[in-house]
């Protein structure tokens, strides 16, 4: 009759034993070393919520700045618009800031993934507003100068009724280049957007300026290819789409501009691009 692993091994049996004792034992050193690694791990997932929260907040804010940027093709006076998006981006940078605090002292690609959709959509967002402004792309060194924070430290003694300043820290925040170049490939569909918005409300030149401004970015991307991230060359089948829509609207008013009337153009080109891609419609 064969006996059971570990029976009749007084060996063995006596290390299994010692080992339940050391795992039950609160002051044994081997539990005090996976209490450390707990505390560190539990942290570190704290952290990462938090981050996740934060760039939330950063997404829906600085999609609704995207959206209120959106009105500037249908309002007489563009610059209260830009000047209000402009205050809404503020408020997105100060929730940057508080991921700026969070990332103090660490590895921030530890971290990245909780956080850069947020990024990508504040790049988003800011690009557009600064086409807007300067009908140019702004750059990566642009973007991260504003991301500059002043934080005021603060000493809490025992018995004292008020924290006590100790002086004033400067925190950055740097965008990834891979954020920014996710960022300005999503650029594309609101330009795209705004060139359908620009010609229902009879502007004829901005679709123009747009094909070439698209077209640029679009050879600037094809240099990177597929060297460089894997989420960029996804991303580029929806530039070209859009960079195709945009072309396709130029050429309808190239060839039968004047034959349509400007009120109707609109719901020629919303027509159009719907066929092209039923799945992505016009805002």
């Amino acid at each position: 009759m064969n006996k059971r692993e570990g029976e009749g091994c007084p060996r063995k049996n006596a290390e299994a034993a010692q080992d339940r004792n050391a795992s039950a034992n609160p002051s044994s050193p081997i539990v005090a070393v996976f209490k450390v690694f707990q505390q560190e791990l539990d942290t570190k997932h704290d952290k990462y919520e938090r981050l996740v929260k934060i760039s939330r907040d950063v997404t829906i804010e600085s999609k609704r700045a995207i959206f209120l940027l959106h009105r500037v093709t249908s309002v007489p006076d563009a610059e209260d618009v830009l000047n209000e998006a402009d205050g809404k981006l503020d408020g997105v940078r100060q929730k940057i800031g508080q991921i700026a605090e969070e990332l103090r002292g660490e590895d921030i690609y530890q971290f990245h993934r909780a956080f850069t959709p947020g990024i990508q959509e504040y790049v988003e967002a800011v690009s557009f507003l600064h086409y807007i402004r300067h009908r140019s792309l702004i750059s990566l060194e642009e973007i991260n100068a504003r991301l500059v924070f002043m934080r005021t430290e603060k000493a809490d003694p025992k018995g004292a009724a008020e924290a006590l300043p100790l002086g004033t820290q400067v925190l950055t925040f740097q965008v990834t280049p891979s954020d920014y170049l996710l960022g300005v490939a999503d650029l594309t569909g609101e330009l795209m957007r705004m060139c359908i918005s620009s010609v229902g409300n009879g502007d004829i030149d901005t679709p123009f300026q747009l094909s070439q401004f698209l077209r640029q970015i679009h050879d600037g991307f094809s240099y990177i290819g597929n060297t460089g991230p894997y989420e960029v060359s996804k991303k580029l089948h929806t530039l070209r789409q859009s960079l195709g829509k945009v072309e396709d609207a130029c050429y309808t008013l190239r060839v039968r501009g004047s034959e349509i009337p400007k009120h109707m153009l609109a719901d020629v080109f919303s027509s159009r691009t719907t066929l092209m891609d039923p799945e992505e419609g016009v805002v």
